[in-house]
């Protein structure tokens, strides 16, 4: 089977994939930690700086998130909207994943209050009405079930997984079809260069049409992705001869895919010129791209912490809050490595914090 389909079963298969199963992910019990998992900033932040667009929509605003994880942003981000008196009308997380669900469910009940639960409900699939809000993805884009293709003769081949004579897995090359073959030859003519033999990454063809199916239906708002990858130029560089494809599992990361399918989380960086041009052709502009570490600090990291800081119990909360900072926004943690993007439509105005504007990075897309 083409290693997208592999890596879609080995995530998503019911009762037997990563996400499907009733394993412990996020957090220091799972296998990686994310930013919502470090405490309350990272939501905190993220409401500040969509909350004027919230309030422009009106009051028959949406929240849609993507892959509610342990809902803890969902928890830190409804607590900081009611606070803000923004609640949106529904606060919408779409989660294919029933265990999940059930343990967002739990940790939502138990932590908020009655009045701003009920607004929180669970989807199957995307919207098919029209809506107006705001749709917010962290780390969702690096677990879509990624194409690997590699060069052969100057020909685009694409990598499957079979079984060979001992029933194990193996990878294997085959000639990519046209959808493939199109994607890759559209990043090498963007580039300005061919990738040599033997080169192999990684790329979602798939893209602009699962862009359309989530946001379709979203005729005025914002989107925001928050995941780790590159611009263009940066994913595809020569000497990434073997992508960005990683295995984690238990906090250790590795690069062999086929080791113990379905206990292991599969991810692959996100090249986010794709991700604009697939915004693009669902007709959204990118409003804003920068490293998490910016868009952070431009979202008033600054202010939300000093009110938590001043509001912590003791000195051991103090320094989880500062600890929290420091892995956030740090170069060698999530501050250069997790990029940011907003992409809108359907907006009179772009209501954004003046600072997130000025800090724009979209020239390097």
């Amino acid at each position: 089977m083409p290693f997208s389909q592999y890596m879609e079963r080995c995530l998503y298969a019911p009762g037997l994939g990563y996400y499907s199963a009733g394993k412990t992910k996020f957090g220091e019990a799972g296998d990686f930690v994310t930013a919502p998992e470090l405490g309350e900033l990272f939501a905190r932040c993220v409401v500040h700086a969509v909350q004027p667009v919230l309030a422009l929509l009106g009051s028959e605003v949406d929240f849609l998130e993507l892959g509610g994880g342990s809902g803890a942003f969902a928890e830190a981000a409804l607590l900081a909207l009611a606070e803000n008196s923004v609640l949106p009308r529904r606060y919408l997380i779409l989660e294919p994943s029933a265990d999940l669900r059930e343990r967002q469910r739990e940790r939502l009940t138990a932590a908020l209050p009655a009045g701003v639960m009920t607004r929180v409900a669970w989807l199957d699939r995307p919207p098919e009405e029209n809506w107006r809000g705001i749709l917010f993805a962290n780390e969702v884009i690096d677990a879509l079930p990624t194409t690997r293709f590699m060069i052969r003769n100057s020909e685009v081949y694409e990598e499957y997984v079979a079984l060979d004579g001992e029933a194990r897995l193996v990878r294997v090359d085959r000639p990519a079809d046209a959808l493939v073959a199109g994607a890759v030859r559209h990043v090498e003519r963007d580039l300005g260069r061919t990738f040599e033999d033997g080169y192999r990454s990684e790329i979602l063809p798939q893209l602009p049409y699962w862009m359309q199916a989530i946001a379709g239906s979203l005729e005025a708002g914002l989107m925001l992705f928050i995941d780790y990858g590159y611009v263009r130029r940066e994913f595809y560089l020569p000497e990434r001869q073997d992508g960005t494809l990683m295995a984690h599992y238990r906090h250790r990361a590795h690069n062999d895919p086929l080791h113990l399918p379905g206990l292991n989380d599969l991810t692959a960086s996100v090249d986010f010129t794709a991700l604009a041009e697939a915004g693009n052709s669902a007709g959204f502009g990118v409003a804003t791209y920068l490293p998490q570490a910016h868009f952070l600090i431009a979202a008033g990291l600054q202010d939300i912490f000093e009110h938590a800081y001043e509001q912590a119990a003791d000195d051991a909360a103090r320094h989880r809050l500062a600890q929290q900072v420091k892995k956030l926004t740090l170069p060698d943690q999530m501050g250069e490595r997790f990029q940011a993007m907003l992409l809108a439509r359907g907006l009179p105005a772009l209501p954004l914090p003046a600072e997130l504007l000025a800090a724009d990075q979209g020239g390097r897309l």
